[in-house]
């Protein structure tokens, strides 16, 4: 299968793609379609489960792997590999400890106002981007999780009075990629508008 990556996406090595499960997929579209059943299966997943601590390592691995078990074999384990963006693959869990500490620290000193927190967290995920694959996806949803766990509002990513993709190469996955280059740069502000959007 020849993997066709948009802009701001990371591409997969080899060896990660040899953990691709469904055998029959040969397009892009096709794994795309695959990855989005799994995602709603652990959308219905979130629903279900009682809220618990959503600051967690442990919480994280498990959001990734319910989103991707189906689909990649390393679903829900740290990437081996350096990749175009993220932190070197062997500073991943400290990188994601001190994350998951200094979001706790705003979130029970109200640093910022929630919005902000949400936003400033997506970043830093995708910042750290944990996995080989999914982590723009499993970042959104572990940001809306961190809003309704503390009483607020999840993010429309864009899609505010419908859906949209931010895999597909659309003029949201443009402002969305453009809004996280710009809080690399501690500009938060498209971000915030782009996840309230």
């Amino acid at each position: 299968m020849k993997f066709k990556w948009e802009e701001g996406a990371t591409p997969i090595d080899p060896n990660e793609a040899a953990g691709l499960l469904p055998t029959w997929v040969s397009m892009q579209s096709e794994l795309n379609a695959v990855e989005q059943d799994n995602i709603m299966k652990a959308l219905a997943w979130l629903s279900s489960r009682k809220r618990r601590d959503v600051l967690s390592e442990q919480f994280l691995l498990e959001l990734h792997e319910r989103m991707f078990n189906e689909v990649w074999r390393w679903a829900g384990k740290f990437r081996r590999s350096n990749k175009n963006i993220g932190v070197d693959w062997l500073q991943i869990p400290i990188a994601l400890r001190q994350m998951i500490d200094d979001v706790a620290f705003w979130c029970g000193h109200q640093s910022y106002s929630w919005v902000e927190i949400g936003a400033r967290y997506h970043h830093r995920l995708v910042a750290i981007h944990c996995f080989a694959n999914g982590n723009g996806r499993h970042a959104r949803l572990a940001a809306d999780e961190l809003m309704t766990a503390n009483g607020q509002n999840p993010f429309s990513w864009g899609a505010a009075g419908g859906t949209i993709s931010l895999t597909a190469p659309t003029d949201a996955r443009r402002r969305y990629i453009r809004a996280l280059k710009l809080a690399d740069q501690t500009d938060y502000s498209e971000l915030i508008a782009f996840a309230r959007s």
